[in-house]
């Protein structure tokens, strides 16, 4: 039945790596089951037979599709069935395209759509390592025009060495996490995140990933040669060359005295009265042409950015190669934030907004990898009129996720552990002007708020970009490239770190891939870029992280609980912890591991509380102070309860300072007093006095002991004692002081 089925295994980092073809998805163009370890995904790539109609662009998708049978859930949602692509599923399929895009033709206008279903996850066989693998076979195999392959992998570095898709526990312990994926002779794209890890183990491990990639490439080759199909012909959208010709010579000048301004708005203003006198000229000579005359359009200014780059050492706006447009920073630009920064480069600018919250405001994630939850969260925004156009806001779309992700990897490196500051964080940041490398922008406002909402970073981060024009075998780089040269350039090299070394990376190529050379200039160019920003604009702003929170901010404090006391802190039916939120209005989350975390605007409520709590988990000390609630009231007394399930007596003769003929004279139920731990007779029972508190903390005398004073004594001259405190600023006992 299946005659074309064909089964191709090599060894792919000391795993098997198995690829059938030919049973599955048989009306598609191409496809291939690829087995790695217990890794199963499936590539179906097809096209349109004719070409899209009035597009200027090659019509490709992506799409990574995670099942979450493939690794034994049932979704959590509603319907019981996956939704829209996850963050992390729409950040590979844009990994996949990135490598692929640049090798279609230029001029192909038929959709192309490839669709990875990963249908069995073995975690220590990366799925988007097999998809992309699983993409340049089915792309090889296929009919469509496509000029690969490449090859994929992942590398880490663990105790000083680099390992290949390394396995989960690997991965776990290394300094980074880089993607590389090649060509048969060049690097066609990096992703990286790092743990702040130099240049030169940044480049030799983006090298080692390379030499890994050429292996798969020939096995590739070897399936391709064997069952590959004749690649279709397509209708070239590739303009004729005399149209071409007609309109740079008659258009090149006033084109040139348009390009040349470091004013993008200007630079639109000039060229709208040049394309329509272009197409004045030419829509009658070449009719129904439109979109044709317009790419030579597009042509023309390439052709002159690119002539003024290579030939004159010319950038558009006057700059010099290694020079950076002008830069600025603030602070503290909104009042009620827990913080802000607002970074521009150029006619680039970014507003992050940080915000603050309790460890229980992690993010939740429903997918298929080992991670569950994530602590900080960076989302990115790009509104229309940040380029001056007019159109609806429609939700963040792949682009904007993308970004938004990348600053997040640069960022998370220097976060401090949920032990050194226990928050979670989100950070927000607002495009509010685009002309090149505002995902770099946004990575040195993210580290501006996070400052000034007084979140000790490690160290500042900031992001730069480099941009490459290739002629031939001619080539050169240039920093800090604004959307001009991004448009018509063949490269967008993104690089974030500290001084001390590289967080994150994110390579776009219009090429076919880099050379080594490429690659390590660009790292070394983007590190002094870096190293200046940081130093002459972020520290010169804020030198360090503010040492108070934001009024506003929650304030957080925790403590590590026995795990056996953990229902005793809830109660039943969660009847105390809920009781101690409301009573101090804060918020407690307490973890399965002991941590309690405790959160509220005010800082002595906070402390109120973990003190609560402190005394529900032990028993309370003879001779502490603590505040407490009047549960009950008797001719004898009041009962005041410390903490949940810990009450005691406080007899009338120790109600007050003076002599008490009834008890409502002093306490009422639901008054907050101030009680000191006498006793805890042997049947655990508590003898309180509210007397003896009053004595020591409001430095009160007694009313037999007034005739021997001379007077009361004034506050500033009431008795000191240099015994601790408790958390809640009461007086601790002596002997043993309260943590």
């Amino acid at each position: 039945m299946f005659e074309n089925f064909k089964v191709f295994s090599t060894d792919f980092a000391g795993r098997p790596l198995v690829v059938e073809t030919g049973k599955m998805a048989q009306l598609a163009n191409g496809e291939c089951l690829v087995r790695y370890g217990e890794t199963v995904v499936h590539v179906a790539v097809t096209a349109s037979a004719k070409p899209r109609e009035g597009v200027d662009f090659f019509p490709l998708s992506v799409d990574f599709e995670e099942k979450l049978y493939s690794v034994g859930r049932i979704p959590g949602s509603y319907l019981k069935r996956e939704g829209r692509p996850s963050d992390k599923a729409i950040l590979v399929s844009r990994v996949i395209d990135r490598p692929i895009r640049p090798l279609f033709p230029k001029d192909m206008r038929n959709d192309v759509s490839v669709v990875c279903t990963v249908m069995s996850v073995d975690h220590d066989c990366l799925p988007e390592i097999a998809a992309m693998v699983g993409t340049s076979i089915a792309l090889s195999i296929s009919d469509i025009p496509w000029n690969g392959p490449i090859s994929g992998v992942s590398v880490g570095y663990v105790d000083g060495e680099y390992v290949i898709n390394p396995t989960s526990a690997q991965r776990a312990v290394s300094q980074m996490a880089v993607t590389v994926a090649s060509t048969d002779s060049r690097i066609a794209m990096i992703e990286a995140g790092a743990n702040i890890v130099s240049d030169e183990v940044m480049y030799n491990g983006i090298m080692a990933g390379h030499e890994a990639n050429q292996k798969i490439i020939e096995f590739i080759k070897g399936i391709q040669k064997e069952i590959g199909k004749p690649k279709f012909e397509y209708p070239s959208n590739e303009p004729d060359e005399e149209m071409l010709n007609a309109i740079k010579e008659f258009a090149m000048e006033d084109v040139k005295l348009a390009l040349d301004t470091d004013d993008k708005n200007v630079r639109d203003e000039r060229l709208k009265p040049i394309y329509e006198k272009v197409h004045e000229k030419f829509d009658e000579i070449y009719p129904e042409q439109e979109a044709k005359i317009d790419e030579c359009m597009y042509r023309t200014q390439k052709y002159i950015v690119r002539r003024w780059l290579l030939d004159e050492q010319k950038r558009v706006d006057g700059r010099g190669m290694d020079e950076m447009r002008p830069l600025a920073a603030e602070v503290d630009l909104l009042p009620r934030v827990h913080g802000s920064g607002m970074f521009t480069r150029g006619q680039t600018q970014v507003l992050t907004v940080a915000t603050l919250g309790p460890v229980s405001d992690e993010q939740l994630l429903d997918g298929i990898d080992e991670e569950e939850t994530k602590r900080y969260i960076h989302q990115y925004n790009f509104p229309s009129y940040s380029v001056g156009e007019t159109k609806p806001s429609r939700g963040p779309g792949r682009r904007e996720i993308g970004h938004g992700a990348l600053a997040e990897r640069a960022l998370v490196p220097v976060i401090p552990s949920v032990d050194e500051f226990p928050y979670a964080y989100r950070l927000v940041s607002e495009v509010l002007s685009s002309n090149g490398s505002t995902s770099q922008a946004s990575i040195c406002g993210s580290t501006l708020a996070l400052m000034a909402a007084g979140v000790p970073i490690k160290a500042p981060v900031a992001g730069i970009s480099c941009g490459l024009i290739t002629e031939g075998d001619r080539w050169m780089t240039m920093v800090d490239i604004q959307g001009l040269e991004d448009f018509f350039g063949d490269m967008d090299f993104k690089v974030a770190g500290t001084k001390e070394g590289i967080t994150a990376i994110q390579m776009d190529l219009k090429i076919s891939g880099l050379t080594p050379e490429m690659v390590k200039e660009a790292l070394e160019k983007t590190h002094k870029a870096r190293n200046y920003i940081i130093d002459e604009i972020i520290l010169k702003t804020i030198p360090e992280p503010r040492k108070e929170l934001s009024k506003y901010a929650p304030k957080m404090l925790s403590m590590t609980i026995p795990v056996d006391k953990i229902r005793e802190v809830i109660g039943t039916g969660g009847k105390v912890i809920q009781k101690i939120c409301a009573e101090c209005d804060v918020k407690v989350d307490v973890e399965e591991d002991g941590h309690v975390y405790v959160s509220g605007i005010d800082a002595d409520n906070c402390k109120r509380a973990l003190t609560i709590i402190d005394t529900i988990v032990n028993d309370p000390e003879v001779g502490a102070i603590y505040k407490g609630k009047v549960t009950r009231l008797m001719d004898f007394g009041a009962f005041v309860e410390i903490a949940p399930g810990k009450e005691g007596l406080v007899h009338i003769s120790r109600l007050d300072v003076k002599r008490t003929e009834k008890v409502t004279d002093v306490v009422n139920v639901g008054d907050e007093v101030m009680v000191k731990v006498l006793e805890i007779d042997d049947k655990g029972r508590l003898n309180l006095s509210r007397r003896d508190a009053l004595i020591e903390v409001e430095g009160l005398v007694p009313e037999n002991e007034i005739s021997d004073a001379p007077r009361r004594p004034r506050r500033d001259d009431r008795r000191r004692d240099d015994r601790p405190r408790a958390s809640n600023g009461f007086i601790a006992n002596t002997n043993k002081p309260r943590q």
